[in-house]
């Protein structure tokens, strides 16, 4: 069996400590190369790092005195963490490859050894990234049980061969063609052998192509993802970065089976918000609303109005970074960033068909194909697309949606990858934007009683109807090992069509009549989004300080065109509604259009003073303009601003498997309007501090983050105490909170994502609302749980299931304390059996059918119900 590296050797200072951990004599033989033919292939056998030439020495030396270049075997060695980022199998006539693929020509070096059974080389500076977590692959050849590639840590890679009757023998060459060849051949066998001398030339004759497993065993489900890009816009481990963040990975969505992205940020103590509706979630994070959604580092501009809930068939992966982040995207709120990542085209030959069946008769089909275009795997695609039709627990709601995303990959060459991604998304939904209730009608005692959950407030004929056209590019060029450049362009465009009739006003005398009126687009309302972002990475020293620099700019304009009529509509009975009453006289037309431009220029710097010891400081300025246009009135304005956001942060490692931290950072949004002196509005700035503590254990296979922080949004606007008919920006809000997030396997099999939060979000000025209530809509208790199990072994192999609880505490609607939102518990739980290429999972959500309200929708006291019990069926096969 041949194991082999599609990528050269590297190590470094930490790679030489741990060597001397393991071994601290190495033997004083000199570095001797041979070249060997195999099957046309060129290969030189080549030394395990305790073959290298190295001084008798000690770890404390290694670890505290900068290493000079004194090894001409090391001097040209890169400490650059490579990626690893497909895996394949094929078959030999004695055994099988593994191949470990990555875009690098970077050469690779091993620390090798034998335990028991198994045969296992760690290899510093490379890290594992698919997508389904570690590589793990049972009885592939006779004589050979498993084989897996697995991280170590966030710079080591490890690959793992166990015999069934020994350890396999191994040798090591170093292929011209594929990199890093291990020989291996199971204990019963005789080890493999080149069958060619090194004065022999390649063969002529076109080799035997070797015969590919299938890659769809059941993979390692670790739920931990040792680094990220959106905090920094760089690959950086999460131990490394001065903030908290959490990823939630495709495993942990493709266990739980959510509807929607709230389903999925719950894993993260993401909440809904006093804004959501059915069609469009929207979110607080720490306190503050959060409408800052992103899409592969490029921002969704349409997340916070009618898109958001859009389809989960082609999210890989969902980061969350709490606190300002203004330095890397602009215009963003205090609370946080989320950012959704999608899935790419895969170098290996993909097929995946899933069906899901539940409550209220959802029934969505979806696929997911990828793989090579070209022999040379130099093409490369992938297609997701789904469709799905459901009703739900209100009254007269019914969806139909369509999605579909290709996306194709062009390894222009070495150096230069393309990527084009696009999404097509048609929603057509009854019902408006939601299913919105009233709070005394509902959680308020009423002499009547109380309306049941599944009650609708507006007319049957309601509907809201969307179209989603994302077309996007991304464009990276490697000059050289330490420096590169990324281009990205995305155009976006959202046409929506509604008709709703709305509640709009409380409850009157009786108890029991609501009056309506109803809102409609007379032509489709518009949104156009165009964003480009450039960004330039480089890696330098200055003497014994390393630098991760990243320097770029970014640009966008949104445009929206809107048209509005408004219609009269008869008062409803909420106790015993009759619809399809006539309809009133229009009235209260309204066409705006709005248009939103920005450039922000950026710096950050990625300082490492020590191995245990980074930096992290950045700044921003950005550029932002507003127009407002009313087109009937032949009104409009246009407003600029500028500011400058800066962020520091510092990391300090005491020891390997913990991190502690601390950041300052800020946030800008614009504010547009003027005061009663005709004074622009200066833009909302969050300011926060943060201290906090990561850990990773259990092998690095589990990992926590604690945070402590204090964040304040200041330049809120308030009512002028000296003419109510204006307004002053001398507001405040402050929010103090702790956090709690852990990620990962406690046990082979046992996995768990769990997070909790305490949020004191309070106004701390205001000319209006009591200075030290809570901020509307923010609970101070938030917390989820997850965790699963599947068996690895024995009769039960494949099986597995999983129970998770959700904990929202109450919250207050507005600040001026008239109701509160209860708080409530959910219990869910799966079921699932994976086997070879085929899966089935059965999940069953809030089990307990306990009756909660997810938010409250405004000052009209219409709240939102959460959704009863229910059962869900999905079954997959995979090719």
């Amino acid at each position: 069996m041949f194991i082999r590296l599609q990528y050269p050797a590297v190590c470094g200072l930490i790679s030489v400590a741990s060597l001397t951990l393991a071994n601290p004599a190495y033997s004083e033989q000199p570095l001797v190369k041979k070249t060997l033919v195999r099957s046309g292939e060129v290969f030189q056998e080549i030394q395990t790092l305790n073959q290298l030439q190295l001084p008798k020495t000690n770890t404390s030396y290694l670890w505290r005195v900068p290493r000079q270049n004194k090894f001409p075997e090391l001097s040209q060695v890169t400490t650059d963490v490579i990626l690893v980022t497909d895996v394949k199998v094929n078959s030999t006539d004695k055994g099988i490859e593994l191949v470990l693929v990555t875009a690098n020509s970077l050469k690779l070096q091993i620390l090798p050894k034998t335990e028991g059974n198994s045969y296992i080389a760690d290899i510093p500076n490379a890290r594992l990234q698919l997508r389904s977590g570690d590589f793990r692959q049972s009885k592939p050849v006779a004589g050979i049980s498993e084989v897996t590639v697995a991280n170590v840590n966030a710079n080591t890679l490890r690959v793992t061969v166990t015999g069934e009757m020994g350890a396999p023998a191994v040798e090591l060459f170093d292929s011209t063609k594929e990199g890093l060849v291990f020989g291996v051949t199971p204990s019963t066998s005789t080890a493999q052998q080149p069958t060619t001398t090194p004065e022999q030339k390649p063969s002529t004759t076109e080799p035997e192509k070797p015969i590919e497993l299938n890659v769809t065993a059941p993979p390692n489900v670790n739920y931990r993802v040792p680094d990220a890009t959106t905090a920094t816009k760089t690959d950086t481990p999460l131990r490394d970065i001065p903030a908290s963040v959490q990823a939630i990975p495709q495993q942990v969505i493709e266990d739980q089976q959510p509807r929607n992205l709230i389903g999925i940020l719950s894993n993260a103590g993401v909440v809904q918000n006093n804004f959501s509706s059915r069609v469009a979630d929207t979110f607080s994070i720490r306190g503050f609303r959060a409408r800052n959604v992103y899409r592969n580092g490029i921002k969704d501009r349409f997340a916070d109005g009618a898109a958001l809930s859009s389809s989960l068939t082609n999210i890989d992966r969902v980061e969350v970074v709490r606190g300002p982040n203004s330095v890397i995207y602009g215009q963003v709120n205090p609370g946080g960033i989320i950012n959704i990542v999608t899935k790419k085209p895969l170098s290996q030959p993909y097929y995946a068909l899933e069906v899901r069946r539940g409550a209220y008769d959802l029934f969505e089909p979806s696929l997911d194909l990828s793989g090579p275009v070209t022999k040379d795997g130099s093409l490369s695609y992938r297609l997701n697309t789904s469709y799905r039709t459901a009703q739900d627990f209100t009254d007269f709601y019914h969806e139909k949606r369509f999605f579909v995303s290709p996306v194709v990959n062009w390894r222009i060459g070495k150096n230069t990858n393309l990527t084009f991604d696009s999404e097509y998304e048609d929603i057509q939904q009854s019902l408006g934007t939601g299913s919105e209730q009233i709070a005394s009608a509902t959680i308020l005692p009423n002499p009547n009683g109380k309306i049941p959950i599944n009650r609708y407030l507006g007319e049957p004929t309601d509907f809201f109807n969307r179209q989603l056209n994302r077309y996007n590019y991304n464009l990276e060029h490697r000059f050289n090992d330490n420096w590169s450049i990324s281009n990205s362009f995305q155009a976006a465009f959202l046409t929506l069509d509604l008709r709703e009739t709305a509640v709009t006003s409380l409850l009157e005398a009786d108890n029991r009549t609501v009056e309506r009126r109803q809102t409609i687009f007379p032509k489709p309302t518009e949104y156009e989004d165009y964003t480009l972002d450039t960004h330039v990475i480089g890696d330098f020293n200055t003497g014994s300080i390393k630098h991760k620099l990243l320097v770029g700019f970014d640009l966008f304009r949104q445009t929206q065109s809107i048209n509005i009529l408004r219609r009269s509509v008869a008062p409803l009975d909420v106790f015993n509604p009759v619809y399809g009453q006539p309809l009133g006289e229009t009235f209260g037309r309204l066409d705006l259009y709005f248009r939103d431009d920005a450039l922000g220029f950026y710096l950050q710097d990625q300082v490492t003073l020590a191995n245990n010891l980074k930096l992290l400081v950045g700044g921003r300025y950005d550029l932002v303009e507003n127009e407002f246009a009313n087109r009937i009135a032949s009104t409009a304005s246009v407003q600029s601003d500028s500011a400058f956001s800066p962020r520091v942060g510092i990391v300090y490692q005491p020891i390997a498997p913990v991190s502690l931290y601390a950041s300052y950072s800020r946030s800008f949004e614009q504010e547009t309007g003027a005061d009663k002196n005709d004074n622009l509005f200066k833009p909302r700035l969050g300011t926060q501090y943060e201290v906090g503590v990561k850990t990773d254990l259990f092998d690095n296979k589990l990992s926590a983050t604690l945070a402590l922080y204090q964040l304040t949004l200041t330049n809120i606007l308030t009512t002028d105490p000296t003419d109510p008919d204006y307004s002053v920006q001398t507001g405040e809000q402050r929010s103090r909170g702790v956090e709690l997030s852990v990620t990962g396997e406690i046990l082979p099999g046992w996995n768990v994502i769990g997070f909790y939060g305490y949020t004191d979000a309070r106004i701390t000025k205001d000319n209006d609302l009591p200075v030290g209530s809570r901020v509307e809509g923010v609970p101070e208790h938030v917390a989820s749980l997850w965790t699963t199990y599947t068996f690895g072994t024995g009769s039960l192999k494949g099986f597995g299931g999983g129970i998770g609880f959700n904990y929202v505490g109450d919250n207050k609607p507005d600040s001026l304390d008239t109701y509160t939102i209860p708080s409530y518990f959910l219990t869910n739980a799966a079921l699932y059996y994976r086997q070879n290429n085929f899966s089935i999972g059965l999940n069953l959500n809030n089990i307990f059918n306990v009756r909660y309200y997810e938010a409250s929708f405004d000052y009209l006291q219409r709240i939102i119900p959460g959704r009863p019990y229910t059962a869900e069926l999905s079954v997959k096969w995979e090719f």
